[in-house]
Formats: structure tokens, sequence, C-alpha cells
């Protein structure tokens, strides 16, 4: 966010904390006493106990047993909640995501495609650009998130010239399905300063035409100018996204949210949204290696300034390679259908090697809990050298290393990821969207079998979460545990069969284990006494329909025993 952004928030604190102070003060506040009875209770404790009943007393849990047992503390202050056969288990715990972003289609237009939203193809894509742009005055940006040139009839990328010609009056920027590119028009370029004797950035590519005129792609770092400009909003519309994604992951029983990769700018957005009241839900933010990387090496940095009322600060992080499906993961083995027709091509590093290895030493020996992402297998390889050097420089009994994605993990990748502490965030969703085109397009079918390989880790008895990487995937938990269960594709067959895992340990990688990744499992992520009651009441039961399981509906949602959510 630029300084204007920052005046705007000082005024709408100024200006509007009388007001909002009326919102702040209605936020839903826990009862002196519940006990719920008559349920499948899931602990997700470490005997994955399920027991009929439970007690909560303010915003912790009392205890938990049999009806009996649980009515036998009810008085005349008690709240008695019958969840009539019902599964109430720990709220889910968002393991890798980037939120509010989930509400960026209140500020941007979404070109997802099928089977998330609905571009079919360019046409559909450029007239819901041109009805934006018509809508706004001239020189405003025109945004858009969520396209897939895989998924569009064309099966390319839109070009510079096709935006230039829908919004000749505005900048337009459009930022990939991946997270990873963003295509920009004319004016965009301008506007950041991107012409054609503009050079590659270190970990990006400027896309270009075999005459070297500019294409309008974008690619890692070369993307983050005009990315950051798209993503540059004003104080009411960060606000108004907080809002709507707050009750999104509410209604999909989300209790503890993530934002991965998180600027100063953006930090102070969520303080400003705790202080007014509007984070009901726990929040865990990953600030980003490059924008306090400086404050890092001068061991000036401290986590605590960023932190707030049920705002903690986790990894610190680092992308160290691109997506698959982007063409910009960095693997071993070249891609299986050749980039532009490069059949070496095997993608590339986002961050150089030899600099990996100073920025996980610098933050491993400033004590502080590290997260990269690798999606391709070489990036693993050299995310794990650089944190097996690290430690053997600055050894840390229990590192919790966090590798968001590891889609490509290898047999021996994870099991040096046991070896050195080192925990995997699987993307496993990725089976469900891309699971057809990873083996007939990125990867082909070998690799295909074995992404997001959880089955291998809980052989390797290393401990794993799923996440969906929202606003990458919708934020839906379940289907994040369902994928880990069937890795089934959207065109219908099963990918991998052997990496697949029980319902209980899928539950698990979104609850109890997303709490330990990040070292918050005293507190929440199973439901034991003492912990925080963040719960969700569910209108079925995973464990006895584990293929219904991500068509569940989320009936209620608690945090800290007070309802943020009901259905009805």
């Amino acid at each position: 966010m630029s300084w204007k952004t920052w005046v705007l928030l000082g005024l709408t604190f100024a200006v509007g904390l009388f007001t909002l102070f009326s919102i702040a003060t209605r936020l839903p506040t826990p009862p002196e006493h519940q006990v719920f009875v008559n349920g499948d209770v899931l602990t997700m404790d470490a005997e994955n106990r399920v027991v009929q009943a439970m007690s909560v007393r303010g915003e912790r849990i009392e205890a938990l047993g049999s009806n009996e047992d649980m009515m036998a503390l009810v008085d005349d202050r008690t709240e008695v909640i019958d969840l009539a056969g019902r599964t109430l288990m720990p709220g889910f715990i968002d393991a890798h995501g980037h939120f509010p972003g989930s509400a960026l289609n209140t500020v941007s237009v979404d070109l997802n495609s099928p089977p998330i939203g609905t571009m079919e193809n360019m046409e559909d894509l450029l007239a819901a650009l041109r009805a934006r742009a018509a809508q706004l005055p001239a020189g405003e940006w025109v945004t858009g998130f969520g396209y897939d040139d895989t998924l569009l009839a064309e099966g390319r990328h839109p070009t510079r010239e096709e935006l230039d010609a829908v919004a000749p009056e505005h900048p337009v920027a459009l930022l990939h399905i991946s997270g990873h590119m963003v295509v920009a028009n004319s004016r965009a370029l301008e506007a950041v300063g991107i012409d054609a004797e503009t050079p590659d950035p270190e970990g990006g590519v400027i896309g270009r035409t075999p005459s070297g005129e500019l294409t309008g792609l974008l690619e890692e770092t070369a993307r983050l100018p005009v990315a950051e400009r798209m993503l540059d909003l004003g104080a009411m519309d960060f606000l108004r996204m907080v809002s709507a994604a707050v009750r999104e992951y509410a209604a999909y029983g989300v209790t503890t949210a993530q934002a991965g990769g998180v600027a100063p700018q953006m930090a102070g957005g969520f303080k400003l949204a705790s202080v007014l009241g509007l984070m009901p839900l726990r929040l865990v933010l990953f600030p980003m290696q490059d924008d306090y990387g400086e404050e890092i090496a001068a061991g000036t940095f401290d986590p605590e300034d960023l932190a707030a009322r049920r705002i903690d600060v986790g990894a610190v992080k680092i992308v160290a390679d691109g997506s698959i499906q982007g063409f910009t993961g960095y693997l071993t083995r070249p891609y299986h259908t050749p980039f532009h027709g490069d059949e070496d091509y095997r993608g590339y590093a986002a961050v150089p090697r030899e600099r990996l290895f100073e920025q996980i030493e610098t933050l491993h020996a400033a004590g502080l809990q590290i997260a990269v992402h690798g999606n391709g297998d070489a990036s693993i390889d050299d995310i794990l050298d650089a944190f097996a050097a690290a430690q053997a420089a600055h050894p840390v009994d229990d590192p919790r290393l966090i590798l968001i994605h590891a889609q490509m993990a290898r047999e021996d990748q994870i099991q040096r990821m046991a070896d050195l502490g080192v925990t995997p965030s699987f993307f496993a969703a990725h089976t469900w969207f891309w699971g057809d085109r990873h083996r007939d397009i990125f990867i082909g079918p070998e690799r295909a079998a074995q992404i997001s390989p959880a089955g291998w880790a809980q052989a390797a008895g290393l401990r794993f979460t799923s996440h969906m990487d929202t606003p990458v995937t919708p934020m839906r938990p379940l289907q994040a545990a369902w994928s880990l269960v069937h890795r089934q594709t959207y065109g219908g067959d099963v990918l991998g069969p052997e990496q697949r895992v029980d319902v209980m340990t899928a539950l698990r990688a979104v609850t109890i284990d997303a709490a330990w990744q990040v070292f918050q499992e005293d507190n929440r992520g199973s439901l034991e006494p003492g912990k925080y009651a963040d719960l969700v009441l569910l209108n079925g039961s995973p464990l006895r329909d584990a293929m219904g399981m991500r068509e569940l509906q989320v009936d209620a949602t608690w945090v800290g025993g007070a309802l943020v959510f009901k259905r009805g």
C-alpha cells in the first residue's frame, strides 16, 4: 500500500472509530458456560478420541466425556446445546493461504474458469474486463484475478494488445490463477517503467515476441512491480475485504486463517482491523523475507511488533520457485510438454541457490521459524541443502521449517525432511483442480501420480498439513482433507492411489497438525481441556461417509466459545 493508503487508514481510524466502536462492542462474546451433548465429538487429541459431549467455560474447553458426565456440570447459567447426532470438531486451521484474498472479487474481476468460475474462452474474459472498464473513470486500474490459460478454449494467455483494446484509457493487469504471473496492457507496463529495453530481473522473465516486443506477460519476480500496483488498495477496500473474508471463512468452519507473505503495510492494516473489532477469527501472519530482510539482518526485527489481539506471527516466508501449471516451477527433469518447444526446459529458481543459502542461514541464526515455497523437486533440493547447512551452523532441536506446497517432492526428499525437522504443507487439492492437466500436459503420468505425496510422508512418520492456497482455490477445508483421502481428479480419475491417507489423518492435517506446524498446538487444533473453544459443527460425519466429506455443511462455527457463524 502507498503513503496515500496510510493517510486514508489514519483518517479511517480517526473519523470512523466512534461508529466502528459500536460494531466492535457488538462482536459475539462467549456465554459463561456451554455444554454440548448428543454428538460425535472428534477431539483430534493424541489418541483421536471420539466422545459424546463437551463443556466450555468462557473461551476455554473445560472437560469432555459422556453425556452424563457433562450434564452433571450443568447449572442455571448453563447453555445446553443438543448436537442431535451431528459432528463437533476443532475449527479448521488454514495451513497456508493469503487472507483476505478470498474477497478479491470485491475489488477485482473474477476470471476463474470452471470448476471455480465461468470463463470458458478469451471473449468471456475480455467481455468481463470491458464491462469493468466501463464502470471506472479513465485512468483507474482495471484488475482481474484467477485466469487460467490452460482452461480457456484458446489455451493461451491474454495479450498486451487485447488488453489495450478492451480498456484503452485504463491500466489493465490480470493475476494468473497460480499467483506467479501477471499479464498487463501497455498503460500498466508504462506505469511501472517496463518497456522493451527493460532487462529480465533476477528470478523472473519479461515476456517478449521473437522480434523483442512486449507480450504483456510477466513471470515470477518480473510481475512484482505490476502486482504491487494492482493490489494497492485504499483503506476502506482493504477493510471491506477483511470483513467479507471473515464471513466466508467462518461459513466454512475456519477459525484460524493465514496471511502468507505479508508486507509491512498489510500487517498494519490487519492491526487496524483488529483494533476496530473486525477480526473475530484468529490470524497467523507469515512476513515476507523480501520486505523484512534488512531488519532481520540488522537484528532489529521483532515479530511481536506485527502481532495484535488474535493475530500471531508465524514463519518468515521465502518464495524459492514458481508454479508447475505456470511452467515456472523448478524441476530436475524437463516438463512433459516442451515449453515453447524447448525439450530441455526445467523451469528456474526464483531465488538463486547461493542467495537462498544466505537467506535461510540469516533467518535460522536469528531464531526465526522459516517457511519456504517450493514446488519443483530441484527447488526442494536447494531448500533442503540450504537448511541442512543452516542447521549444521546453528543447530535447533525443533525447527519446523515449513516447506510450502512440496508438490514434486521425491521419496528421498520426504525422508530427508523427516531427518532435518522439515514439515511439508501439501496443496493436495491440486489433484482435483489440476490433476488431469498435470498428467497430460505439465509433468506426465509418472510424476503426476506422486504430487503432494502424503502417503510417503505418512510412511516416513513425517507430520504434514493440507491447504487450499486461497485465493488460488476457494477456502474449502473439507476439500483439502477430501483430496488427501481420495486424490480424485476433476475428470474422475484417481491420481496416485498409493499416496492416499485415511480420513482421520486427513482431518488432522487441517486441525491439530496445522496448529502444530506454527507452534500453536498448546492452545488450539484439538478439543482438550484448557484449549480455546474454537469449534465447527458439521451436519454429518466425515468418518461415516468419506466420499461425501467435502459435501458436508457447516452448521455453526465458534471462536473462543463465541458463535461467529450459524447456518439458517
